[in-house]
């Protein structure tokens, strides 16, 4: 029996079309790869769609994380059969013995060549396991090296500035990105700044970090990482080499290095395990020196998939129902750092199509979204959200993304476009989604102008994920319980003498910090009748979320019940986040 092309798994899988099919195969006829890669630079599927595929069609196990097989046994001398350097370059990864044959996950199964030369060098005869780059690279990182200790390692090392600084052409890729892939073994060349700055990349990196944060004070120097929204403190260089460090990232900015007294923002590009992730970079004098932190957007691990954002089913279809309108007003509010432009940016990968023009303005510009004309606001020569909107305006567009609604400029323009047949999508800053109301009419929009063009108006906030792997349960206590039978909203409610809730633990996997992850909960509110009548007439907070309760929506409380009765986040984690509706 023939085997089945690639293509027609991933078909039956309905993972991809066969309009897209046919595209990837034009696609990796010019650019002589492998079917698979087309259709991952396509973006028509994940590599770990086409991984599983790939184990379908060859018949081989498919290993990752999640079904805990790309897991390395520890102890065999798996590291010593299988050395880094071949396994970082041939992407592939030791995980056992058995039986005498040599078990590896490899991102090519199909290459002979680095299987016979696996024979070669590990002496053993081989069973092929099918995983996906970025997670073999990232296995790789912590079996041969372990990315936690990659900055204690360089600042033991205690290397001296030599001024025998290696060029940047020995470190960058040839379109300008950092190659933290070539430069970042402790061995590497190049003075210690050099070697210390990609090795907090790179650990930040690996421990999933938002924002590092680098600063000196008058006894000591601070090296912090958020991770999950926390910071936390990391091994720090010592006093001396604090300038060379923020030299190097304002060289790597294109920043001015001898500008000390006032603040700059640049940013930057990094290559890593097959990702390209930028890094926003903020400097700021302080009384003791420069303060940096810079934020790592891994366009990687950004999920633009409204099914996996953190939406309730009820919230979901409401969001989509009003994404889907004509015409309109949609506002979603939140505090800065809260995912807001994740989500509308998977709101927007969802309805886009090529039938209607689809026009952003952020600042800045985080994700790039295909198909969707992106602009970045400039306000050094006058390219502000409303100047740039009334130039959308002639542009025929039929959905627009605006960044965010800052003043009553931004607030108005916003209102026309949505009354003259576009649908207007915008954030604010307020505490909670109905709030979004007295806060345009405060900006100087008419309440019967927003009555009649708000959609929709939500909030999010983002909760810290518990670790599969060691979250524990428990029979809640009964302050616990009767928190949840009056906030929650379930309907019907759970019988509560039967309720199980989680708390974090902590293991090796999560750091010891017991969560892994943040997901976001939202309250949503589709703007009803009654709703408009309201915000026509008193604007009164207390009236709209009673007559939003009548409707079925619930508000971040009640989300966050939801998360915790699933085991999402524990309960603690979400009253930190939450706050009860004030009636």
């Amino acid at each position: 029996m023939a085997r089945k092309r690639l293509g027609e798994i991933l078909i039956e899988a309905k993972v991809i079309t066969e309009e897209q099919l046919h595209k990837g195969l034009k696609f990796q006829e010019q650019n002589h790869c492998l079917i698979g890669e087309a259709l991952v630079r396509l973006k028509y599927a994940t590599e770990e769609q086409v991984s599983i595929a790939l184990s379908k069609q060859l018949s081989l196990p498919y290993a990752s994380r999640e079904n805990q097989i790309l897991n390395p046994e520890k102890g065999q001398g798996l590291e010593k059969l299988v050395p880094e350097k071949f396994a970082r370059e041939n992407f592939v990864i030791p995980l056992f013995i058995e039986n005498g044959v040599l078990a590896v996950a490899m991102a090519d199964p199909t290459n002979i060549f680095t299987i016979d030369n696996i024979k070669l060098i590990s002496g053993m005869e081989v069973q092929s396991f099918i995983a996906t780059k970025p997670q073999i690279l990232r296995v790789v990182d912590t079996f041969y090296q372990g990315a936690g200790d990659l900055i204690d390692k360089v600042i033991d090392k205690g290397e001296k500035e030599d001024g025998k600084d290696t060029s940047d052409a020995d470190f960058l890729t040839p379109d300008g990105k950092l190659d933290l892939d070539k430069v970042i073994s402790s061995e590497s060349k190049g003075a210690q700044s050099i070697k210390l700055v990609n090795a907090i990349l790179k650990q930040a990196i690996a421990e999933r970090t938002s924002d590092i944060h680098l600063e000196k004070f008058d006894e000591k120097v601070s090296l912090r990482f958020r991770i999950d929204g926390v910071l936390q403190e990391r091994s720090s260089p010592s006093r001396e080499i604090v300038e060379s460090l923020i030299a190097r990232i304002k060289i790597l900015s294109k920043l001015d290095i001898a500008e000390r007294r006032l603040p700059q923002d640049g940013s930057f590009s990094i290559k890593y395990q097959n990702r390209t992730i930028e890094v926003r970079v903020a400097i700021c004098p302080t009384v003791f020196g420069e303060k940096l932190v810079t934020r790592l957007l891994d366009k990687g691990n950004v999920e633009l998939n409204v099914e996996k954002l953190g939406f309730e089913a009820r919230q979901k279809e409401d969001f989509l129902k009003a994404a889907q309108a004509p015409h309109g007003l949609i506002l979603l509010t939140g505090p800065t750092g809260s995912g807001k432009t994740t989500t509308l940016s998977a709101v927007l990968n969802t309805i886009k199509s090529p039938e209607q023009n689809f026009m952003t303005l952020e600042d800045p510009v985080e994700v790039k979204l295909e198909g969707i004309s992106q602009v970045q606001i400039r306000t050094n020569i006058g390219l502000t959200f409303a100047t740039g909107l009334r130039s959308f305006l002639r542009m025929d567009p039929d959905v627009i993304l605006v960044g965010e609604t800052r003043d009553n400029e931004t607030a108005e323009a916003c209102i026309k476009a949505a009354m003259t047949g576009h649908l207007v999508l915008s954030t604010l800053h307020t505490n909670s989604a109905l709030e979004a109301v007295p806060r345009l009419v405060d900006m100087g929009v008419e309440p019967f102008l927003l009555s009649s063009t708000l959609l929709l108006t939500a909030a999010q906030r983002l909760v810290r994920v518990l670790c599969p792997d060691c979250k524990a349960p428990y029979k809640p206590p009964k302050d616990e319980v009767d928190m949840f039978l009056k906030e929650s909203f379930i309907n019907p409610m759970p019988d509560p003498t039967r309720l199980i809730f989680y708390k974090p633990r902590g293991c090796v996997k999560c750091t010891n910090t017991g969560y892994k992850g943040r997901k976001a909960i939202y309250e949503v509110y589709f703007i009803t009748e009654d709703m408009k009548f309201i915000i026509s007439k008193t604007r009164s907070i207390p009236d709209l979320r009673t007559a939003a309760k009548k409707g079925g929506a619930w508000d971040l409380r009640a989300s966050g019940w939801r998360k915790v009765l699933g085991g999402v986040t524990s309960v603690e984690e979400m009253l930190s986040v939450t706050v009860v509706d004030r009636e």
